[in-house]
């Protein structure tokens, strides 16, 4: 299977565990805490499919910082979490680097 699909399934479903992280109110409701569970060991398991082609620091540094600004998407829309100018100026900026890395970036190896 392709390895950058497997990163963007990996990185979905650490963003899924994350929100659900928040709705399980530390572990305390099952139903969020299970989704948690299985979003943070799915993505764990995908992003290691991902490493046998994919270089550790390339997929790490699009891991995070599409987990970031993803979360932060999910926030606003699930949990009604605002962002000020800066946050919005950061992220943009974030999903710049990680264009550059697919777009110039020969260690990305697509």
């Amino acid at each position: 299977m392709n390895p950058w699909f497997l990163l963007a399934v990996a990185i979905v479903s650490e963003v899924i565990g994350t929100s659900a992280l928040k709705a399980s109110e530390s572990f305390t409701r099952p139903i969020p805490s299970a989704i948690a569970i299985v979003g943070y060991v799915l993505a764990a398991y995908l992003l290691a499919l991902t490493l046998k082609t994919i270089p550790v620091g390339i997929a790490y540094a699009i891991w995070a910082g599409m987990g970031v600004v993803l979360v932060a998407l999910a926030s606003w829309l699930l949990y009604d979490q605002r962002l000020d100018m800066p946050a919005v100026a950061g992220m943009c900026l974030v999903v710049a680097g990680v264009a550059v890395i697919n777009l110039f970036s020969k260690t990305a190896m697509h």
